[in-house]
């Protein structure tokens, strides 16, 4: 889907090691065009972009984090690994700044060539610690879910260490958006399911969803410390964050 887009819907975790745990809660994202942040920002009365606002993007928080743009970091980490192609349209998925506070536990980057065809994703994941990583994977299949692979390199939560890998399962931007993301090493240790429904992005449907939940970047962080309490609480092992310093970009593969 084209345009400024809302997707919400709700988001699952499942721990299969011991102690066992699961629990979902709701959420939801915006999608968008990477060289529309400006217009949209002018389109609307709600969205700011590098701006205060009750909804908006700010640009320290992503990529770089220095608030330069994002678009040229994206596109050295397409050149960099033989993907500059898919530079030419960059829809970037992720929860923005509410009320002034942001936290992604995940954003993306869909890249596609100038005829549209999706060639990459870049995977953007944070940690509370504040750390970042971005997985970058082609996109091989033209139709159907897209299956991607990558070694896990940065420390996400102190309750697994860092061995292992992800497997991403997940549709395109459509009316739709589904995404499953395993994590494993010997077997599954954990699964997160995302399940989002779209609409468009709307100063109506924007601030209808600041109505319902007012406080959600700041749900997600509090939503993730308390479950680690409570499955510490359940015997699980703390891991001590990794002092090494972690990659910026990781090339992943398409399965």
């Amino acid at each position: 889907m084209s345009g400024a887009t809302l997707y919400a819907g709700s988001v699952g975790h499942v721990r299969y090691t011991t102690p066992h745990r699961k629990f979902a809660y709701r959420l939801w994202m915006l999608a968008l065009d990477l060289d529309d942040l400006d217009g949209l920002a002018r389109r609307s009365a709600v969205f700011r972009h590098n701006r205060p606002g009750l909804i908006g993007i700010n640009d320290r928080d992503h990529g770089p984090r220095d608030g330069s743009p994002l678009r040229p970091w994206v596109e050295a980490a397409l050149a960099e690994n033989g993907l500059a192609a898919f530079g030419a349209r960059i829809r970037f998925m992720t929860i923005p700044r509410i009320l002034g506070y942001a936290f992604n536990p995940i954003s993306f980057y869909f890249c596609a060539d100038a005829d549209g065809r999706l060639g990459a994703v870049l995977h953007q994941v944070k940690n509370t610690f504040g750390d970042q990583v971005g997985y970058l994977i082609p996109v091989t299949t033209a139709s159907g879910p897209i299956r991607q692979r990558v070694a896990k390199a940065m420390h996400v939560s102190p309750l697994f260490d860092m061995r292992g890998q992800y497997d991403f399962t997940f549709t395109r931007l459509e009316r739709r958006f589904r995404m499953s993301i395993r994590y494993g090493a010997e077997s599954r240790r954990m699964t997160a399911v995302m399940a989002l429904d779209a609409m468009p992005a709307t100063d109506r449907a924007l601030l209808g969803q600041l109505a319902r939940m007012p406080l959600m970047t700041v749900k997600v962080i509090a939503a993730i410390h308390w479950e680690a309490i409570k499955t510490l609480a359940r015997g699980a092992r703390f891991h001590r964050e990794p002092k090494d310093s972690h990659p910026t970009i990781v090339r992943g593969d398409a399965v």
